[in-house]
């Protein structure tokens, strides 16, 4: 915005608009700085349990591995095929709001009943995996949330820096040089205003001098 100048109306009513968009800027401002703060409270918070919920994940993971090989080593493949037959799971995204920012913030997993898993190493393999699942969904909303605050911190700070930084600026300028255009009209009308008195009055004087 170096060198920009706003097209504002000549006079008091050109210097009222910039007053009031001065206003509107600063309320801005003062808004965004508002909800910087809070993002910037949030992002800890939401940065550790992304964390949290990856190392859940990989433990699962893994868990849920050994368990599936144990079974495969005494079951067998076919026992696995069998096993894994039936409906898919269910996963629900919960959402909430932040400060205007909308992201995931709790999951639900709702799994099929089971129909042909038996024994005590194929129920461990399944426990296992519904685990991992759920771990897998919350890594993935916590992750996701993460990443739509940090956007939203970025772009707010972005917004906030060109309003204080170069709008307001450009306002306050286009305000001064206004006032200032305003103060020197009105000593010129003061000082014409001034010569056609005197030059009245001595016009007067001269007539009645005659």
């Amino acid at each position: 915005m170096n060198g920009q100048r706003l097209a504002v109306p000549p006079g008091r009513a050109g210097r009222l608009r910039l007053e009031r968009r001065l206003q509107v800027a600063r309320r801005g401002a003062d808004l965004l700085d508002r909800k910087l703060r809070i993002l910037q409270r949030e992002l800890p918070g939401l940065r550790a349990d992304a964390q949290r919920a990856a190392r859940d994940w990989e433990w699962c993971a893994a868990d849920a591995d050994r368990c599936l090989l144990r079974a495969a080593l005494l079951g067998g493949q076919r026992a696995i095929r069998l096993a894994s037959a039936g409906a898919p799971a269910d996963v629900d995204i919960g959402y909430e709001v932040t400060v205007g920012v909308r992201h995931p913030a709790a999951i639900t997993c709702t799994f099929p009943r089971p129909e042909s898993w038996t024994g005590t190493t194929l129920a461990a393999a399944r426990q296992a995996h519904q685990a991992s699942l759920e771990a897998a969904a919350r890594a993935a909303a916590t992750s996701a949330a993460l990443r739509i605050m940090e956007a939203e911190t970025a772009a707010t700070r972005q917004r906030l820096r060109a309003i204080r930084d170069r709008w307001i600026p450009l306002l306050e300028r286009a305000r001064d040089e206004l006032a200032l255009a305003i103060d020197e009209q009105e000593r010129a009308d003061g000082a014409r205003l001034r010569l056609a008195a005197r030059n009245s009055r001595r016009g007067g004087t001269d007539e009645t001098v005659r």
